[in-house]
């Protein structure tokens, strides 16, 4: 599984002209996910989310995490994030989960992260055609791999 995390001052994700998800101050995930993801390796990226300290404290350290300011997540399926470029220009996607696959490694992501998190994630819809709008805050922006967990 490999997650893009952003910190965030909003997002959203708009599918057909309508505004399925927004949030505000949080983390938006982009996440994608190949046929050998566990329930293992979706519970460990939940508890990493929800603990990574990348939010500022009093002094502009980055010493908090999205519990400890009580911030916001949307998550969405971006299966692009398996992409191999290794051969010629047009991008293989063949390590991606097929929908059969990755739509119940997303929900159980999703049910997983609320548990870890302790309230409710906005997402967006799993294969539609999403708009997604984001103001990435500091930048900051952080690529994690379940299969790079060492």
């Amino acid at each position: 599984m490999k997650t893009v995390v952003q910190r965030v001052s909003q997002a959203s994700v708009t599918i057909d002209g309508k505004v399925k998800s927004q949030t505000g101050k949080g983390l938006m995930l982009l996440v994608s996910f190949e046929d050998a993801d566990t329930v293992e390796d979706l519970s460990w990226l939940a508890a990493k989310v929800c603990k990574l300290r990348i939010f500022d404290d009093c002094e502009g350290i980055m010493n908090l995490s999205i519990m400890d300011i009580d911030g916001e997540m949307l998550i969405v399926s971006q299966f692009t994030l398996h992409a191999s470029t290794k051969k010629g220009n047009r991008p293989s996607y063949i390590k991606a989960a097929k929908p059969e696959i990755a739509v119940p490694l997303y929900e159980k992501f999703i049910e997983i992260i609320e548990s870890e998190a302790g309230k409710k994630v906005k997402t967006g819809t799993f294969g539609a055609d999403m708009k997604v709008a984001l103001i990435n805050d500091g930048p900051v922006t952080i690529v994690i791999d379940t299969k790079n967990k060492e």
